[in-house]
């Protein structure tokens, strides 16, 4: 109730938006990413997640800009302008779609939560493949303040990257 009332006097521009975990699982920073596009955020700013479950969730309320034909990873924008990739994985894309499944496709507006993709972590493990997933902000200049949280294990949903 008092967020509403707040909101009504102070309006959304006060109001913080968040990248939510799309995954379960442990926050690493990007720098223990063993991929230097990654590590040294060359894509942007962000988090990686070691992920505990094999599916990935809309991490706010938007619409899938790209849905990768190999299902290896999605790009989400939000309904404010933020642009975030989540890749499932290091040199997945090898992997041809194997072991991938999207539910949703390019265009397709989403709500926070909505099932983008499931992926078989034993059988990716198995093909020799690291699944740690970075969570990446690809406009990081928009946001100047962006705050990114790690070393911390995380529910889906749970707030990792404050914009």
């Amino acid at each position: 109730m008092f967020r509403s009332l707040k909101k009504i006097f102070l309006g959304d521009k006060n109001e913080k938006e968040w990248v939510l975990a799309p995954v379960e699982g442990k926050v690493v920073p990007l720098s223990e990413v063993n991929d230097p596009a990654f590590s040294q955020e060359i894509l942007g700013k962000g988090v990686a997640i070691v992920p505990e479950k094999g599916r990935i969730v809309a991490p706010f309320d938007g619409v899938v800009s790209v849905m990768f034909q190999t299902k290896h990873a999605v790009s989400v924008t939000s309904e404010k302008g933020a642009e975030v990739i989540i890749h499932v994985g290091l040199d997945t894309v090898h992997l041809k779609g194997d072991h991938f499944t999207s539910f949703k496709n390019q265009g397709d507006h989403v709500k926070q939560g909505e099932l983008l993709l499931e992926f078989d972590r034993k059988a990716i493990k198995e093909a020799g493949y690291d699944l740690i997933t970075p969570v990446i902000v690809c406009n990081t200049s928009c946001y100047p303040n962006i705050v990114c949280h790690s070393g911390m294990q995380v529910k889906e949903l749970e707030p990792i990257i404050e914009l």
